[in-house]
């Protein structure tokens, strides 16, 4: 019988014995980089944001919202 992963789980056993610096290279390998890369970011944005308070959750907030403001969306096709 085949095991049946969500992705989630696919990520956290991805990286659940990575070094920090294996982790910090996987993060980094994975920005900017194949689209592929993004559910796992998100999953990981998901665990650092349910596990952090609201004064940083406000922190991250203005952070990407300075970012959105310096850039342009493309046309979408």
């Amino acid at each position: 019988m085949p095991v049946l992963l969500d992705l989630r789980q696919a990520i956290i056993h991805k990286v659940h014995d990575k070094s920090d610096q294996e982790f910090r290279e996987m993060i980094e390998g994975s920005v900017d980089g194949p689209e592929a890369a993004l559910p796992g970011l998100g999953a990981i944005f998901e665990m650092i944001w349910k596990n952090i308070d609201t004064t940083k959750q406000d922190e991250l907030i203005q952070i990407a919202q300075k970012h959105l403001k310096t850039v342009t969306p493309t046309p979408l096709s």
